[in-house]
């Protein structure tokens, strides 16, 4: 069974930084098959990509985190982190890790990022 483990999100002033980072894990779980991506969702809207990364290296990113959040995996260690600057109160969300390939969709179970301005 595979799993995907975030961590990192908390209460930050606005203009703060945070760092996210998600640890997946299974037998099943190739990350070099994997996009990796971070996704957010703040109340009463839909969930929203922030960032992938693809399994080589590309990243896409939200217009709206553009220049403030990083993606970045590392494969040995089967984790994705999102560093993010610049916080605004418009990042206040839970944040969701994700892990899709060709026939596979995983997801974390969220943490919470809180800016307050």
């Amino acid at each position: 069974q595979v799993q995907l483990v975030e961590s990192g999100g908390g209460l930050v002033q606005a203009g703060g930084s945070l760092r996210l980072s998600c640890a997946a894990s299974g037998s099943a779980f190739n990350i070099n098959a994997m996009t990796m991506g971070w996704f957010r969702q703040a109340p009463g809207k839909r969930r929203e990509r922030v960032a992938t990364v693809s399994s080589n290296g590309r990243t896409v990113y939200a217009d709206s985190v553009k220049g403030r959040f990083t993606i970045s995996r590392d494969n040995a260690k089967n984790t994705v982190t999102l560093q993010m600057s610049g916080l605004k109160p418009e990042d206040m969300a839970v944040y969701y890790c994700n892990a899709f390939g060709l026939e596979e969709n995983y997801w974390g179970q969220g943490t919470q990022v809180t800016v307050s301005s």
